[in-house]
């Protein structure tokens, strides 16, 4: 899901709440693919803020919140992969930095609730990502080996963790020129261009016959 403009927005709204301006988009793709958390413990020691990061938390997920259960769109290349992967059975997780609330939202709003057999939020683990908790939390629930797991990853900090849990990762970065970042080395399949480039029908390819590209 394209959930960035939302959290773009939140952020935005709740920065100025606290008397911060001029935080722009590009000020925003610094933390694609960091947990809500921690990125609000870098921004709330960047600007300086006095409240305290659960503060500011539960301030960010009911701006979120207001957003993602009404705007939230799906990619339609990665929408096309999800229900290729669930009519061949096989299942599938969502395991993210955002709250549980959130990830929800989001995938009712999309209606694809019912293609995931389980959700882990940052929140359910010790550490976010470039950790692996997130990661290795949704290959236990699956009731599987970590090294039989295939991770879609959008953020250097994701493809990190998946590299970090032992397990293969098809790069699709939101930001195309975040495909240079070491972190995307570690794919086994990238595409550079992101949603734009992805082909699901090729990623499908990878995932069963385990080629390296």
């Amino acid at each position: 899901m394209d959930s960035e403009p939302n959290y773009f927005e939140a952020s935005r709204a709740v920065l100025a709440h606290h008397g911060v301006d001029g935080f722009g988009w590009d000020d925003h793709l610094r933390f694609v693919g960091i947990g809500t958390r921690e990125t609000l413990e870098t921004l709330r020691r960047e600007y300086r803020l006095d409240m305290p990061v659960d503060g500011l938390l539960a301030e960010t997920n009911r701006a979120y919140l207001e957003l993602a259960g009404t705007r939230t769109e799906a990619f339609p290349r990665m929408r096309a992969y999800v229900e290729r992967l669930y009519a061949a059975g096989v299942p599938l997780a969502v395991a993210s930095g955002s709250s549980r609330r959130a990830i929800e939202a989001v995938l009712e709003c999309v209606g694809l609730t019912d293609r995931f057999a389980t959700v882990v939020s940052a929140e359910e683990v010790a550490r976010g990502k470039p950790e692996p908790d997130v990661f290795l939390e949704a290959a236990r629930r699956l009731g599987t080996e970590p090294g039989r797991c295939v991770v879609v990853e959008d953020a250097p900090p994701g493809a990190e963790a998946a590299h970090r849990a032992g397990m293969r990762c098809v790069g699709v970065p939101y930001a195309p020129t975040a495909a240079a970042d070491p972190a995307f080395g570690t794919a086994g399949l990238l595409f550079p261009g992101g949603q734009a480039e992805f082909d699901a029908a090729r990623a499908y390819a990878w995932v069963f016959d385990g080629r390296r590209e």
